[in-house]
């Protein structure tokens, strides 16, 4: 469970928060009381979470570049955060190669431009650094990975995650090491979730944004993989594992700062044409899709996370089924397309989950 007051007038710097799961993130720090500092390119879709749901008006946002070191260590000097949550990413598989070159500046040397400007400055903070489910070497297993399995990827994107989980180690044991927390003060942990799925998602080469985009327009999706079989849960599920987290390293550095995997339950790890079915009945209005034959690059047929340390040591554990979760997301696009107040929606369904994670 969540421990609002622990929020309530704390420094954040929020990397990523003009993207989706970041403007998620932004809103509900925001209904928590934090004062949060984002940094992040300008949104990356049109439309966008971050003008939708009027994200800007609840952080201090500034636009810039992970990789402008000079700009990311000034920014971090001002808002002399007390908790740091790194989400900005190049964060889509297929466009990693697009452009494999992006893809590590972004996700390899950003990272190491956010701890090193850490080291710099010597503010004592907690730091969650979120990679992917995509970091490990994955062997196609029918069981989820744990935390201590070998990072990897065959893909630029999944690759590139796996390094930022390397680095985040190498600076946590050169750097940040536990044996000296008292010292530096700085408890870095990284986090490791599955697809998160949720309204205002707007990502091209993505399942929910594309088969939204197909019904909206009354086509049928082109969907790549239909068995592929992935870690689906909604996006303030990981989100929550990322703000408890945070509270643990503040309380207890030592035992926290570590890797953690935050993904849905076994029975929620679902084929591809299981989540468009569900979808596309509960989206109506004739939604259909047909298999796309053309040849693509290759991706993952088959992940799961183990999530036992989470729910462990964290007392973290998913709350929300997945099929519930599909129908909040109908709510939000069937919302755009009505015109509706997407950010009192937004806002709504944040409480809404609140309240669930609570009983």
């Amino acid at each position: 469970m969540l421990n609002r007051s622990f929020w309530k007038g704390r420094r954040v710097f929020l990397t990523g928060h003009t993207g989706f799961k970041g403007g998620w993130l932004s809103l509900w720090l925001h209904a928590l009381g934090a004062e949060v500092t984002g940094y992040a390119l300008a949104p990356p879709t049109q439309p966008s979470l971050f003008e939708q749901a009027e994200v800007c008006s609840t952080v201090h946002s500034i636009c810039a570049d992970l990789r402008d070191y000079p700009r990311l260590k000034a920014a971090l000097a001002e808002c002399r955060p007390e908790v740091v949550v790194h989400m900005a990413a190049q964060s889509v598989v297929r466009r990693g190669y697009e452009d494999p070159i992006e893809t590590y500046s972004t996700n390899v040397l950003g990272t190491i431009h956010l701890l090193e400007a850490l080291r710099q400055l010597r503010q004592r903070c907690v730091v969650v650094n979120v990679t992917s489910d995509k970091c490990y070497a994955n062997r196609e297993w029918v069981w989820g990975y744990r935390e201590n399995e070998p990072m990897g990827g065959r893909d630029p994107y999944s690759s590139s995650k796996g390094c930022a989980e390397l680095v985040t180690t190498a600076y946590r044991e050169s750097f940040f090491p536990l044996t000296s927390i008292e010292h530096h003060g700085v408890a870095v942990a990284s986090a490791r979730a599955g697809n998160a799925i949720g309204g205002g998602d707007w990502t091209g080469d993505q399942l929910i944004p594309d088969l939204i985009r197909a019904f909206g327009s009354g086509q049928p999706c082109l969907i790549r993989n239909p068995t592929a079989i992935r870690p689906w849960q909604f996006v303030l599920e990981p989100l929550r594992g990322y703000l408890m987290l945070a509270e643990r390293l503040t309380e207890d550095g030592h035992r926290f700062a570590s890797a953690w995997n935050f993904g849905p339950d076994d029975a929620d790890a679902k084929p591809v044409s299981w989540i468009v079915e569900e979808l596309a009945r509960s989206w109506g209005d004739h939604a259909s899709w047909n298999q796309d034959l053309r040849t693509h690059p290759h991706e993952s047929h088959s992940l799961k996370l183990d999530t036992s340390k989470a729910r462990t040591c964290l007392d973290w554990r998913p709350m929300l089924p997945l099929k519930q979760a599909l129908e909040w997301i109908v709510e939000w696009y069937k919302a755009f397309q009505a015109g509706a107040d997407l950010r009192r929606l937004t806002q709504a369904q944040i409480e809404r989950y609140e309240a669930l994670s609570q009983n």
